[in-house]
C-alpha cells in the first residue's frame, strides 16, 4: 500500500478514519436492531432509554465529577437543553419502534435528520436554503415516499404512526 498525503494525512490515518466511520454506522444500525428487539420481548421505549442513557451515564460520571457540568458556559438552560435535546428523539424513535418495522425506523430516522437539520438552519439561524439542499431535499423526500410506498397496505394503520413517530424524532 503506497502512502499518500492530503493535506498531510497518512494512509493509515484514512484508514483509521474509515474503520472509525463504520464503526459508527454499525452501533447506529445496531442500536435501531437491537432496541426493536427488546421492544419485542417487555421491554417499554421508556427501559430502552434508560438503558442507553444510564449506561452512558454511568461510565461518564467519573468524567463530570473530575469536570463538573460546564454550567459556567451553557447555564442551566443550556444543559436542559442538551438533556432534552438526546432524550427526545431516542424515546420518539423507540415509541415508533412499537409500530413499524427497524428497517423503516433505519431510513427514516437518521435518514431525515439532513432535512431537518437544513430546514431548521434555514428558518432559526437564517442559512440560505441552496441549490445542493434543495436537491438533497427532493431526494430525501423520494425516500419517504418509499418506504410509506413499500409499505402498501399499511398505510392508514400503526406503522403510519411509527413512520410520523420516526419523523419527529429526526426533527427533535
Amino acid at each position: 500500500m503506497t502512502d499518500f498525503a492530503v493535506a498531510g494525512r497518512t494512509t493509515a490515518e484514512y484508514v483509521r478514519g474509515a474503520l472509525y466511520g463504520l464503526a459508527a454506522v454499525s452501533i447506529w444500525s445496531g442500536w435501531i436492531v437491537v432496541a426493536r428487539v427488546g421492544l419485542k420481548t417487555s421491554l417499554t421505549p421508556w427501559d430502552i432509554a434508560a438503558l442507553r442513557f444510564g449506561v452512558a451515564g454511568l461510565l461518564l460520571l467519573p468524567y463530570v465529577l473530575n469536570k463538573g457540568l460546564v454550567l459556567e458556559r451553557l447555564g442551566w438552560v443550556g444543559l436542559a437543553a442538551i438533556v432534552l435535546g438526546a432524550g427526545a428523539p431516542v424515546l420518539l424513535a423507540n415509541a415508533g419502534l412499537l409500530f413499524a418495522p427497524a428497517a423503516h425506523a433505519g431510513a427514516l430516522f437518521p435518514g431525515v435528520m439532513p432535512l431537518a437539520v437544513a430546514l431548521l438552519a434555514t428558518v432559526i439561524l437564517h442559512e440560505p436554503f441552496t441549490d445542493a439542499k434543495k436537491i438533497g431535499f427532493a431526494l430525501i423526500l423520494l425516500g419517504v415516499l418509499g418506504v410509506a410506498w413499500g409499505a402498501g397496505d399499511a398505510i392508514g394503520s400503526g406503522q403510519t404512526i411509527g413512520h410520523a413517530l420516526f419523523l419527529g424524532s429526526a426533527l427533535a
